[in-house]
């Protein structure tokens, strides 16, 4: 059997544009009954998204938000944490995940406050603090931008398994950024469980939220 590293590695190839991305998403998806073969140390509850649990990447982090506070996957336990990569200049692919994010919060009601966006940036150069911010609270005032610095980016892409890929533009200030759109989401402990391809149904990704909302409820850590 494929280990998640082996698998991942395999479809985390230079890509070039959104439709090879959005591919990649479906692939992994696709593999999620692989990843989780032989994993039992948790129930298995049927998902939409790949269901990843057990996986031994994109475990950990410690990076500056937008507020300049130093923050770590453990500073989120007791919410599900929706964690994904992207970068405030992306023209479609960041802004469509960011509003959908914040409609799936909003449909959560009371549970809302249970979960957490987690936006890490891979165009740190561009992307300050104040220029994060300001692009959060126009999705969700909750929503939380993590900012690598320009040398430590190529760590945390490895930790969470992550492409990304400068494309040069018109000017040295107008280039793009290829990169890895789906999501990392941890349940109310902080353990890595779904990944969630990018264009996937909103529906569903609510539903499994909401299924790991539940299942942390109802265990004695939840």
């Amino acid at each position: 059997m494929l280990e998640t590293k082996q698998v991942l590695a395999f479809f985390v190839t230079p890509l070039h544009r959104k439709k090879v991305l959005i591919g990649l998403g479906l692939l992994v998806l696709l593999t999620g009954a692989l990843v989780f073969v032989g994993r039992h140390a948790l129930p298995r509850l049927l998902f939409s998204s790949a269901d990843i649990t057990g996986s031994d990447f994109a475990q950990t982090f410690e990076l500056t938000d937008h507020d300049g506070k130093t923050r770590r996957l453990s500073d989120f336990e007791g919410k599900i944490v929706v964690l994904f990569f992207g970068y405030t200049q992306c023209p479609d692919v960041c802004p469509t995940s960011m509003s959908t994010m914040a409609r799936i919060k909003s449909e959560l009601g009371k549970d809302s406050e249970r979960l957490q966006l987690l936006f890490v940036t891979v165009d740190p150069d561009r992307d300050t603090q104040e220029v994060l911010k300001a692009y959060m609270e126009n999705f969700d005032p909750t929503f939380l931008a993590l900012i690598p610095t320009t040398k430590g980016l190529p760590q945390v892409a490895r930790e969470f398994q992550v492409f990304y890929q400068r494309v040069e533009g018109s000017t040295p200030t107008s280039y793009t950024m290829d990169h890895t759109a789906s999501s990392y989401i941890y349940d109310l402990q902080g353990r890595l469980r779904l990944l969630a391809p990018y264009g996937m149904d909103e529906k569903a990704l609510l539903r499994d939220i909401k299924q790991l909302i539940q299942e942390g409820s109802l265990s004695p850590q939840g």
